[in-house]
């Protein structure tokens, strides 16, 4: 199930690989390394931020009976998101991971409004929470793995460094021996010995990937925790994100309208007001007492012809503006709204309806036109021979399923139908998923609030 959410997600190639093959390139992968590099510059990093912060934080409460002290406190918060900045480049650069910052620091005025804002910044704080627990991973995880890889590749060329240096060591018993790694009394000083040797270097360059990738990924997750945007503000982004869209729908459904009546239906009235104009040109006024030409008659007849083909014309206009506002088929509920709209649907339509209460008029209002969008696609697209409109209320949401068993592959698109109902639905802080593989069936479902 995809679930949409903008940006909308992307294709798969639906490629796997295998657990013998990814073991057998993860040492020369691009990943790999790049994943080793981002370790050992965080090692040399981790470990200055750290006892930098350290040192900020001990000076400012150090001296916090005096004014000196808060600018200390306030400086180790400004650094704290910096280097949440700093932290979050370096992992677009090296690992491709972006993660989105914070909202902007807003200080407000003065001096003493400056340090008050600094201190209730909650990046900031955060990104001091980033450098104390990044320390064990950086200062522990970036060196073992730097040697770890270090000592893989020493051991797994160590026979071409006995062939050309030839190190010898001399045991406790003055014995020489043609070796340069030892364990205990056992001496790597033959050349079984060193392919064996050898071999378990080896045997750990396919084993140190692993632990490396890890620790990135372990880091990745306080980035993504400490130093991204906090939920709350992810939140406030998303509803005025929201508000923005609804607002400007709000505007072109205005724009719309005004051109639709200026354009349709005002000109079809000054046609109407013409004929009627000119019928009363035929019938000439009351102190005419001559008897009117058959002519004219026929003439006057015609233009009532039009005047009356017009008039009707306008009426339909008008009423398909309407229905587009807020359709009066909804004024006697959701259910007899969706009746009518699977009625009037272009192939047969099975609806099940299960509401307990009643929807506020703007989530009926979605709802309707989400299910006229869906089965309108799919009567046009998906080559079904039938569908299936399901309404149910679950606690306090309201669910809309229309699953249909057409040829599937149904995708969003930026500027699609799909794509249009999910903006829609998240005005409403609603959600829309869109199950639709190769083949069908198709479902896509909607969940909205019973409340808006």
């Amino acid at each position: 199930m995809t679930t949409i959410r903008l940006p909308p997600t992307g294709r798969t190639t639906g490629r796997t690989t295998s657990v013998p093959a990814a073991i057998a390139r993860a040492p020369v992968s691009a990943r790999t390394w790049r994943c080793l590099a981002y370790l050992v510059v965080n090692a040399v990093l981790g470990v200055c931020e750290f006892f930098l912060t350290v040192a900020l934080l001990f000076s400012g409460t150090l001296f916090a009976v005096t004014f000196v002290g808060l600018p200390l406190i306030c400086g180790a918060v400004r650094f704290g998101r910096l280097v949440g900045r700093a932290q979050r480049w370096l992992a677009r650069v090296t690992l491709g991971s972006e993660v989105a910052g914070p909202d902007a620091f807003r200080a407000k005025k003065g001096l003493l409004g400056w340090l008050s804002s600094t201190l209730a910044d909650a990046p900031g704080w955060r990104g001091l929470a980033y450098v104390t627990l990044r320390f064990p991973i950086s200062a522990v995880g970036g060196w073992f793995a730097g040697l770890l890889w270090a000592g893989a590749l020493v051991t797994f060329l160590y026979p071409v460094e006995r062939l050309i240096f030839d190190p010898v060591n001399t045991d406790s018993h003055g014995v020489r021996h043609h070796s340069a790694i030892q364990l205990g009394n056992f001496y790597f000083d033959t050349w079984p010995r060193a392919l064996l040797a050898s071999a378990a270097g080896l045997l750990v360059v396919f084993i140190a990937p692993w632990p490396t990738r890890g620790l990135v990924a372990l880091d990745q997750v306080l980035i993504r925790w400490l130093l991204g945007p906090s939920r709350t503000s992810s939140r406030l982004r998303e509803l005025e994100h929201s508000r923005s869209r609804a607002v400007d729908d709000s505007a072109a459904t205005l724009r719309r309208i005004e051109r639709d009546l200026h354009d349709g239906t005002q000109a079809r009235l000054v046609a109407l007001a013409m004929n009627i104009g000119r019928v009363k040109e035929s019938l000439g006024t009351e102190a005419d007492a001559a008897p009117v030409d058959p002519a004219e008659m026929a003439r006057a007849r015609r233009l009532l012809e039009a005047a009356h083909g017009t008039a009707k014309d306008a009426i339909a206009e008008l009423r398909e503006l309407a229905r587009g506002i807020h359709p009066p088929v909804l004024d006697s509920g959701l259910g007899n709204a969706l009746a009518t709209l699977a009625a009037r649907s272009d192939l047969p339509v099975e609806l099940r309806t299960a509401l307990d209460d009643r929807p506020t008029r703007a989530i009926e209002t979605i709802t309707y036109f989400c299910a006229a969008e869906l089965l309108t696609n799919v009567a046009r697209h998906s080559g079904a021979s039938h569908a299936v409109l399901d309404v149910a209320q679950d606690g306090a949401t309201l669910r809309l399923r229309v699953s249909d068993d057409g040829r599937g592959g149904a995708r969003p698109t930026p500027g699609g139908g799909l794509s249009g109902l999910d903006e829609r639905v998240r005005t409403v802080d609603g959600q829309l998923t869109v199950s639709s593989p190769e083949g069908g069936p198709t479902v896509v479902a909607v969940d909205l609030p019973m409340q808006s």
